[in-house]
């Protein structure tokens, strides 16, 4: 938990300030057994009013130390633990930004979402209640165990007999619920994978009337949930009988051999009345520690995945690291070198032995069958996996001296899935160049084809865009998507098949009005008629590239090429599908 607690570090200031507080409390509480001592042995006893009135003015001036005392301390520990909790999920959210995209897929998303939230409201939950009570606890006992000898030895010998006991006790428990909560937060992914899948394929599940099914589902995963959970809170069940038997015992104990010593005259009834105050604040701070060790445990196994996460050195995006080629991107040339790539983990060759050129302003459309390598061809353009073998060429210099945050300005990359995020039309187009004028997002979106049906909202560019465009047609995200990309200007625009939900004539229209750009363009496509638009074509069977060429040169030479413009045809879509 080190690395996690080393953002405890900027808010020491509060944390010592609320610890200063807590041990006002601390010593309040010790303090007021002694106080009680003296009301009986001087005061109730010998019958003077006077003693029980004084002291006990003091306790109740000390009582209201302690009071202002635990609200100035609530707002301190409050303060630091909250800032704590900001400044930790913000480091992971940073962290996981800088992730390859190889690292960001070795974690399920669920499991980042809950690292992000329920662990660290995990943690936030420990630091804050450490401030509060959870330090406080075991500094009870020990004070109090110091206090009882202070007042006679001869009886306080007796808390001591359990004491070895417990200890063990409380550290064999701590080792074993840190196992069971870790499991526990595993459930809790794969409960919050459940429910982002099922949220996200809503449309589907009521299209096929799969409700139960999926609410069958759930309860399974629900139900391994509950009963780990319980698990782990049965075990804490055990915690807290054991303490108050054991503390039942010693309180017993001092209650019968006390007796006999005040019958004696060895001992005064402020003393047995002092210690056995001292033993019920124990027994009470025993009682707190199936709490504490439930919070603890917790936090401990929430600590253990978030250092997971914060720990990763290698599989990091050298973003910010100094630019080593200054020079803009001008000839907007891309160079593919025998180049074959395997994705991690994973022995199958995705693409193999690749080589082909492209020229500034040059359109090129790139097919093949699914799993064929186009869409990860794209993504070694944008550098989001590093080739095996072979190199790429950007503009004749290879792609590993760029620096990362040059090459990607320069690119305009439109994902075959279209994401858009919550907030006005307006903000998602210009997510990408937030400076954008208004002037420059008109271009675009009429560029794109998409200016008449947001100027068809009443709002505008004002309207709001719902959770991943669900208020949006599949076309009309696609579109804005494309607009987001052309309104960066950039040298290299990737549309990764991209264009499916548009009609022949939008479509069209489309490619005539990014002529425009001189931009170079990979267009990944399933139809022949984007590809017949294009100045050539990459085709690609299994990761090897089977040819390329244009539309005319490809039907002569290649028979893969011909039967898929064949078969289009044949399809009577005329190569519009």
């Amino acid at each position: 938990m080190n690395t996690i607690f080393q953002y405890i570090k900027r808010y020491r200031l509060s944390t010592i300030i609320a610890l200063m507080l807590m041990f006002v409390e601390l010593a309040v509480e010790l303090t007021q057994p002694l106080l009680i001592r003296k009301i009986i042995d001087e005061g109730i006893v010998v019958g003077e009013s006077h003693t029980i009135w004084l002291w006990g003015s003091i306790m109740m001036l000390l009582a209201l130390l302690a009071f202002l005392a635990g609200i100035c301390n609530s707002f301190f520990a409050g303060y630091a633990a909250q800032n704590f909790a900001y400044d930790l999920r913000n480091a992971l959210f940073k962290k996981v930004q800088s992730f390859t995209m190889a690292t960001f897929l070795q974690f399920p998303s669920a499991s980042l979402i809950t690292r992000l939230t329920n662990d660290v409201t995990q943690v936030q939950q420990v630091f804050f209640m450490s401030l509060r009570i959870m330090l406080r606890a075991p500094l009870v006992v020990l004070g109090s165990l110091i206090m009882a000898f202070y007042v006679d030895a001869s009886l306080a010998i007796y808390l001591c007999i359990g004491i070895p006991v417990l200890a063990v006790f409380m550290y064999m428990m701590v080792k074993k619920s840190i196992g069971h909560f870790a499991l526990v937060q595993h459930k809790v992914d794969r409960v919050n994978r459940m429910i982002q899948e099922n949220l996200q394929a809503m449309r589907l599940v009521k299209a096929y009337l799969r409700g139960l099914y999926e609410v069958s589902r759930f309860e399974k995963v629900a139900s391994a949930l509950k009963k780990d959970t319980s698990s782990a809170l049965r075990l804490m069940e055990y915690i807290q009988p054991i303490l108050l038997i054991v503390m039942n015992i010693a309180m017993l104990a001092i209650l019968w051999f006390g007796a006999g010593q005040i019958q004696n005259g060895k001992t005064n009834i402020g003393d047995i009345a002092a210690i056995v105050n001292y033993t019920m604040r124990m027994t009470g701070s025993f009682s707190m520690f199936a709490f504490i060790i439930t919070l603890f445990s917790r936090a401990k196994a929430s600590a253990t995945r978030m250092e997971e996460i914060l720990l990763i050195k290698d599989g990091i995006e050298e973003v910010v690291l100094p630019t080593k080629i200054e020079a803009p991107y001008k000839k907007g040339e891309i160079v593919f070198e025998n180049v074959s790539f395997k994705y991690p983990q994973t022995d199958r060759y995705v693409l193999k032995n690749i080589s082909f050129s492209c020229k500034k302003g040059e359109k090129i459309a790139i097919m093949g069958a699914t799993g064929s390598g186009k869409s990860t061809l794209l993504q070694l353009i944008t550098k989001f996996y590093e080739v095996e073998e072979g190199r790429i060429l950007v503009d004749g210099v290879d792609i590993k001296e760029w620096n990362l945050k040059n090459l990607r300005q320069s690119i305009g990359y439109v994902p075959q899935r279209s994401l858009l995020f919550t907030g006005t039309i307006f903000d998602n187009i210009t997510w990408g160049k937030t400076k954008a004028t208004k002037e420059e997002v008109i271009k675009a979106t009429k560029q794109a084809q998409i200016y008449d049906s947001i100027m068809d909202f009443q709002n505008g560019y004002q309207t709001r865009v719902g959770q991943k465009g669900v208020n949006l047609s599949g076309g009309q995200k696609q579109r804005l998507s494309i607009a987001r990309a052309i309104l960066r200007k950039p040298e290299f625009l990737l549309f990764d098949d991209s264009t499916s939900a548009l009609d022949v004539k939008t479509e069209s229209a489309l490619w005539k009005a990014l002529e425009e750009e001189q931009a170079t363009m990979l267009v990944v496509t399933q139809k022949i008629r984007t590809a017949k638009g294009a100045d050539r074509i990459i085709l690609l069977e299994d990761g090897v590239l089977s040819a390329f060429g244009t539309h005319k040169e490809l039907i002569a030479s290649s028979i893969l090429y011909k039967k898929i413009a064949q078969s289009q045809m044949e399809l009577g879509v005329k190569g519009d599908d």
